[in-house]
This record gives C-alpha cells, structure tokens and sequence, in this order.
C-alpha cells in the first residue's frame, strides 16, 4: 500500500516526456504510420526473383567485373606475389564480406532500395541515398565505354588476319615493331608494337587530342558501339528483375567457360612458367610497407562492391526469410576466387610475352589499367595459333563482364528512384529505364572524344573512388550506431532464425567502419599522380577530379540540413523524430526512437 504513491509518482514521471513529445508531434507520427502503412501494402505485391539460383547469379556477376580480370593481377604481383594474399585475405575477412553481409541483410530485411531505405533506418541519413544515385550515374558514364572499346575490337576480330597484327595499315607509324614476324626484327627502346597503335591511333585517336584541355571530335565508330550497349542494356533491364535474372544466365556463366578455356591455353604456352613464377613469387617485405595493405583494403573493398546501391537493389526483391548469410559468403568467396584465377589468366600470356621479346616479365607488365588486356593481351592472342578464335571469346567475355556490371549499377538507381517515388514511376518504369539510359549517353559524350580516354581515368580515379569510400563509412556507421546494432541483428535474427555472432558485431560497430575510414584517409592523402600514354595530368584536374567527387557526397549533410529546416519544433524534438525508424514485423508498423548522436 506505501509503494502505491510512489510507482504512480514514478509512472508519470516517465511517461511525462513521452506523452509530451506524442503531443508535439502527433499529426507528424500519425503520417509516418500511415505512410508506413501504405508501403507495407506496396511490399506485398513487390517483384521478387523467379529463383534463387537467378538472385546468385546476378550479385557473383555484378561482383566479379573488368577490375577482376586486370586490376587484381596487376596489384598482386606489383604488392609482393603470393605475400599480398595475406594482407587481401585479411581485409576481406575484416572488412568487405562484412560489409556484403551487412547490405544484403538491409536489403532484404526492408525491402527498399538505396533512398527510401533510410526512412526506416535513419531518415536524417537520407541523402546517402542520393549521393548512390549520383555515383552509380557516373559510373555508368565511363565504365560502358570500356565496354565499347571491348566491342570495337570484338567486331574488328571477325577477319582472317587481325588488324593489330601488322605495321601495314593507314594508322601505323615508322616506329611499329612486329617482333612476332618471320623476318629478323630486333625491339629498340622507341619500338611501339602494332597492338598499341591500333589500340591509341586506331580505337581511341588520342594523338588527335592535345589532353584534357582539348578532347577533339567525337569518334563515331565508338558512339555507334556504345549506342549498341545501352540497347541491349535497356532491354535486358526493363521489365525487372525477372528479366535481368534471365539474361544473367549467360553473361554471368559465360566468362567462366572462357576463363577455363585461356587458363588452358596460357599454360601451354612457351615461357608460361616465368609469368606464373613473377606473379606469385612472395616479397615478404612488402608486407612491412603500408601501401600494401591500403592496395588490399582497395582491391577488396571495390571488388565486392558495397556502396553502389545494387546490394541493397538485389536483396530486395528476396524473399524475407532467404539465407542472405549464404549467399553473402557464396558471392564473396566466389569473387575472390575469380580474381586469382584471372592472375594465371593473364600472367602465363605475360611469360609468353617476355619470352617472345626476349625481356623480363616486369618489363611486359609494366602497363596496367585497361591497356594490359587491349595492349598486352590482345597483342599475345593475335600471335597465338587460332588467333581469330581466341580474339573472340576473349573480347566477348569482357562483354559479358562489364554488362553484369551495368544491369546491376543501373538497377541500384532504378530501384531507389521507383521505391521513393512509387505513385510517380511504378506503373511507368519502361519509360524511366529509357530515360535513365539517354541520360546515361549523354553523360558519355565526353568519353567519346579523341581526348575520352584521359577523362575515363579522371573518372575512375578521383570522381567515385573516394566518394563511394565515404558514402559506406557514412552508411556502416549510421546502421551500427543509429540504427543500433543490437536491433540490426534482431532483424537478421528474424529473417534467418539465428543472431549473428560478436565476429560480425564487432566489425560492423568498429572494425569495418576503421577499414573504411583508413581506406578513405589513405586516398585523400595520398593522391594519385595520374599519368596515361605519354600524357601526365596537370594540377588543375585533381581540383576537378574532387569536385565531381564532392558533388554526390554534398547531398548527404545538403539533406541533413534540409530536414532540420523543414522540421518543425525544437532542435531536441527533431533530432528525436528525425531519428525514428519502423519496424515492419508482419502487418503492423512500430514507432521506435532513438537518439541521434551528433545532436
């Protein structure tokens, strides 16, 4: 009877700030139910993959690209061989798979795609979702006319004689060396081997532009393969994944066929063994060198992908209680995988190379980024027996590489945009997909210039590197810290049946957000020298490499900014609204609170 006056007391002393807080925001919360309550019904009529088989398919394809094939050779064997596997093996364990894990089960969880996610996340954090689409769209700016390259030569293979071969064409210089002719032709130090002229002066015209600040004309060869890309891009992406997961049937099996069918050819060529000894060969000591391991938290980290927004895309149209946990370790393992198999791939054709030049492997190697498969690989296939054949494949697989690569970017985009605006675009999404892909090459134009191929490296190397680097740090901490961790496993919990363990708490609450910050701060301190051909880029395109960077990262404190004004109410009271987040647990809608950190 005495403790009765006391737990009354006590009750309205905490329900006091609460019933205060509903009285402030009542018309606020009631709209974020009923909203909550709309999309729940949108959930239940949402699109999901015809099979399981088709979801794996499509993530191991948009994870193992173009990067696997000449990136992770190129890094390995210039990072000590065989002792780079130790710093890339630990940074996957660390850090990328639990990154994958982690977008998968988010994904998958909410159902959402990259923007309105975070209303049920951290809707402060909202502009992430933006900053993704913006990425993406940059990406896609650059990364298909990689791919155009790739089909110029596919469609320049289909000859008896393949035209990087010979010094005889309109394009050659009095420097072409065919060193692989019958006659006695010895390499000198200004020798160019016709595989590069035609690469340079054929495909890319770079000596028609003076650099960055003179691109030249636009090379119509290249823009009708390009236009050729984004049809059979458009086609294969808009009706959904339901098509997409069709198609990814054949681009993202098919390489591995002929990935199967060079490694046995490689193996069999003369000098073969040199290129396999200088790409495994350990140096021990590389491993004392920090730069190491930043190569391996790079490679890693861009290889699986996080931060693109196709993770969340993908897992979303999963069913709800689908083993993510699985398909997280699948995926990862199996990309890691492609890319040291890639390594025999190319460097048994490096042996042959050098054996040919009568040089050392480093010598050969020494070219990365995509002139080693364009310049070196081509050169090696157009001297090998069957060289029309071999060609072929060869170009058809980096087809098939980088169209997986685009099916899923683009998907990232499609996804968020439809999901944030559903009464706009949902019945519309043919219509959108063709939007997006004019958008898409028309923001190509300048990588189609005689000049393209300096603003394609300017791209990869400064416009989304760092920016997606800061984008996942931002988004690990905001689902570790905000969201909480202990709820984010509840959630898998209630998907899968099990809790994760402290490994995976443990590097979403601190490590994986560390992981990333070192990346991040070992890119901006560290800027690349950038240098392509016989062109070295002036000061002045790193300001405009970082500038492109920054404006897709300036949407998120943009968006933090606009929903604090927009608010009404103290700035207490918004930082705690702001910061709500729904729980979906079968047809209800759970308002929960939390509170916002840095506020």
């Amino acid at each position: 009877g005495n403790k009765l006056p006391f737990l009354l007391s006590f009750t309205i002393i905490i329900l006091a700030p609460v019933t205060t807080e509903r009285s402030v925001h009542r018309d606020e919360v009631e709209a974020e139910v009923a909203e909550g309550q709309q999309q729940l019904m949108e959930l239940e009529d949402r699109e999901t993959w015809s099979k399981k088989i088709d979801f794996l398919l499509s993530v191991i394809g948009y994870a193992v690209d173009l990067g696997n094939v000449w990136r992770f050779p190129y890094i390995c064997y210039q990072n000590g061989g065989g002792a780079f596997l130790i710093p890339y093996t630990i940074m996957a364990i660390f850090g990328g798979i639990p990154l994958f894990y982690m977008e998968l089960a988010l994904g998958q969880y909410h159902r959402n795609g990259c923007i309105s996610i975070w209303r049920k996340i951290c809707p402060i954090f909202k502009g992430i979702g933006f900053a993704i689409c913006i990425i993406d769209l940059y990406v896609a700016s650059y990364y298909n006319t990689i791919m155009a390259w790739a089909f110029y030569y596919l469609v320049s293979s289909f000859t008896a004689e393949l035209p990087w071969t010979s010094c005889k064409n309109a394009w050659n210089t009095g420097n072409c060396t065919n060193y692989f002719s019958k006659d006695n032709v010895s390499w000198s130090l200004h020798s160019i081997s016709p595989a590069e002229e035609f690469y340079t002066r054929q495909v890319l015209q770079v000596h028609r532009s003076n650099g960055l600040d003179d691109l030249g004309g636009i090379s119509w060869q290249l823009t009708l393969c390009l236009l050729l890309i984004f049809t059979i891009v458009y086609f294969s992406i808009w009706k959904g994944v339901k098509t997409s997961g069709k198609v990814v049937w054949v681009t993202a099996t098919f390489p591995y066929i002929i990935l199967f069918i060079l490694l046995v050819r490689g193996a069999t060529l003369p000098g073969a063994w040199r290129g396999v000894l200088y790409y495994l060969k350990p140096d021990w000591q590389k491993l004392l060198a920090t730069e190491v391991w930043v190569d391996a938290a790079a490679q890693i980290f861009f290889s699986l992908g996080p931060g693109f927004g196709v993770l969340l895309a993908y897992a979303s149209y999963n069913k709800f209680h689908n083993n993510c946990y699985q398909d997280a370790l699948v995926t990862s393992t199996v990309n890691c995988v492609t890319s040291f198999v890639s390594g025999f791939v190319i460097f048994t054709v490096l042996g042959y190379m050098a054996e040919m030049r009568n040089e050392d492997v480093s010598e050969v190697a020494k070219d990365t980024g995509p002139s080693l498969l364009f310049i070196t690989y081509a050169e090696a296939i157009a001297n090998m027996p069957a060289s029309t054949f071999f060609a072929i494949i060869f170009f058809l697989m980096l087809l098939t590489l980088g169209l997986d690569s685009t099916f899923a970017g683009l998907e990232g985009v499609i996804t968020g945009v439809l999901d944030e605006f559903p009464h706009v675009w949902s019945k519309r999404r043919e219509l959108f997909v063709l939007g997006l892909i004019i958008v898409c090459f028309l923001g190509s134009l300048a990588t189609l210039t005689f000049g393209g191929a300096y603003v394609v490296k300017l791209f990869e190397e400064y416009a989304t590197g760092p920016a997606v680097l800061t984008v996942v740090f931002l988004e690990a901490v905001a689902v570790a810290w905000f969201y909480g961790i202990t709820q984010f496993c509840n959630d898998v919990k209630e998907m899968l049946g099990f809790t994760p363990g402290w490994y995976w708490r443990v590097c979403w609450v601190a490590i994986s957000p560390i992981f990333l910050l070192f990346v991040t701060c070992s890119f901006l301190s560290n800027p690349p020298e950038l240098r392509l051909f016989e062109y070295s880029y002036p000061y002045w395109t790193t300001v405009v490499g970082y500038c492109i960077g920054t404006s897709s990262v300036i949407c998120i404190p943009i968006y933090m900014v606009y929903r604090l004004i927009i608010t009404p109410g103290t700035l207490k009271e918004v930082s705690t609204m702001l910061c709500r987040f729904y729980l979906t647990v079968g047809k209800e809608v759970i308002p929960r609170n939390i509170t916002c950190i840095f506020l």
